[in-house]
Order: structure tokens, then sequence, then C-alpha cells
């Protein structure tokens, strides 16, 4: 140590690093800096150069900004920010780390994410950030399935979480999914969380958690709970009298009148009543079939998606 401070105090040093000074006393950024604090002297400066140095050279790597993932500063996502305050009659250089424009995205990207659940859905489909007039674009036929879920998107955001959902019906690969994928997203942007189901995968795991009861009463609840709740392809599950009954009916019968349901099938309300009607087990039961569909039909509204099978395209809608 005594010999690095004998080579520090040579004078070849000691002038390269008074040029070092002078040249970030000079630097644009730092002469603007510098009419905000007018009263800073240039010894004060120096006291705090390694301060200095690091804003100067944070705001220039942020101005060549390589990605969050690469980002050279000493705190990915942040910069540092200086600030001069006079302390009993002597100047304090304090420096402070602010959060990118990049990483409060990306941030806020999780956050949106964190309130939407999925069981079975490709969560790719989810997280396109794709406009309205983009979606329309792809796929012209849809305009008015299109207009209507953006319809329900700004009353929601107008007036609060409404009691009826959609129920959207459409041939394979029109878009179904992606257009709720899409409300969950626009709506999770204010606040609500919400949860899509992929109704043919679900059910059968659902026969499996009967050797985990809690964990059956937990999923249940909190689908009876959430803001949002997306039955995907609704009418393709196998279906059985516990699940019609005692789940479906269960989960139906708390959120109506409370909060939103919306579905996506190829079936029309009458054919998923039949679906509904028959089991496996019992045969036909058409009472038990209505009774279900009493608890969907008033409670939603029937949107009719058109348009061309994209399935096995990079097309939204997949």
């Amino acid at each position: 140590l005594s010999h690095l401070l004998s080579q520090l105090l040579k004078p070849e040093h000691v002038q390269k690093a008074e040029e070092r000074t002078q040249e970030i006393l000079a630097d644009p950024l730092i002469v603007k800096w510098r009419t905000k604090y007018p009263w800073v002297t240039d010894a004060e400066i120096k006291t705090s150069m390694n301060r200095v140095y690091q804003y100067r050279q944070e705001y220039y790597n942020c101005a060549k900004c390589p990605g969050l993932d690469k980002c050279p500063n000493d705190l990915e996502g942040h910069y540092t920010q200086l600030i001069a305050e006079p302390v009993n009659g002597v100047t304090q250089i304090y420096d402070h780390k602010v959060a990118c424009k990049k990483l409060l995205a990306r941030q806020s990207q999780d956050a949106i994410r964190s309130r939407i659940r999925s069981f079975y859905v490709d969560e790719a489909s989810l997280e396109q950030a794709y406009s309205a007039k983009e979606i329309v674009m792809k796929d012209p036929d849809r305009v008015l399935a299109v207009d209507t879920i953006v319809q329900y998107i700004a009353d929601t955001k107008k007036k609060g979480l409404q009691k009826r959902g959609l129920y959207l019906v459409g041939n394979l690969g029109t878009g179904k999914t992606f257009l709720m994928g899409y409300l969950l997203h626009e709506l999770a942007k204010e606040g609500y969380n919400g949860a899509i189901i992929y109704m043919p995968d679900f059910c059968e795991d659902l026969k499996a958690m009967f050797e985990t009861p809690q964990k059956l009463k937990e999923t249940i609840d909190m689908l009876k709970e959430t803001d949002l709740l997306v039955f995907d392809d609704i009418g393709a599950e196998n279906m059985t009298p516990w699940l019609r009954d005692h789940v479906l009916g269960t989960i139906l019968n708390y959120r109506m009148n409370r909060k939103p349901t919306f579905f996506t099938s190829n079936h029309g309300l009458d054919d998923l009543e039949k679906h509904f009607s028959f089991t496996n087990r019992d045969g036909d039961d058409e009472f038990k079939g209505a009774r279900l569909m009493d608890r969907i039909r008033p409670f939603v509204e029937i949107v009719n998606v058109k348009g061309k099978n994209k399935r096995g395209g990079d097309s939204p809608g997949e």
C-alpha cells in the first residue's frame, strides 16, 4: 500500500489526474448539471469526483443502452443521479439510483402478467402486445367481434367490473382464445386479476385432485373469487356429473350477479346445453344440463367470431 501511494503521488500521476479532472469538469453534461447548482465550486466537485465520474459514466452508458439484460451500470436498470445541497455552509454532493424507463416498463409488464393465472393455455398467446387495430388488420372478418370486446374493455374501465361476460363462439382457429387473452391483458393494466382455463386439460387435472382435497378446494375458491374468469374451449371436455354439478355449477352459481365469466367455444349455447345434459355415467339428464345453462345464458353476451383458421401460422389468433 505504501508503494502504491508513493506511485500515485509522483508528479506525472498527479498531472494525469488533474487533466482527467479538468476533462470531466469541461464535459457538457457536467457543465449543464452545474447550471442547476451554480454555487458548487470546483474544489467541492473534486472532493466528490468519484460520484461525479459515476454519474457521467452511467449517463453515457444509458445513451448507448444495449438493453436491460446487458446493462453495464452498477445496478441493472438504474442510473446515478446527483444532488447538491448546502449543509452548515458546506456543499454536500449526494448520489442516488433511479430506475430507467426500460426497467419500469418491464416491472409494469411483470405486474400485469402476475395478475393473470393460466391453466393449460399457451402463455405466449397471453403476452403478445397487439393493438385492436392490428388484430383487425390481420383478419377483417372478425371486426365486429373485436369491436364488441374493445367496447367491453372500455365499459369496464369506465364503470367498473361488469356482472355479465361474453360468450365467444366460432370455428377452430378464428382467434377466440387470443381475443380473451387480449381482454385479460388490457384489464390487468387497470388492476383486475383474472384466470383463463383450457377446459379439456383442466377437467382431467381436477379429477386427479381427488387425492388432495385441500388443493382442490383452493383451486375452486380461486376461480370463484377472481375478477375475470375465462373458460376456454368449453364443450370440448369429457363431462362427468361431478364436474358439471360440483365444479362448474359451484363456480358459476357463486359468480352470477357478482363477477363476469367468459367462454370460448365451437358450440352454440343450445349445443352446449346438450353437452352438459349427457355424461358417460348418467346418460341424458336434461334437467341438470338446463340448470347449469341457467347460470350461463342470462350472464353472457354472444359474440360470433368469424375469420380464417390461423392455426399453424404466426399471426394473432392462433
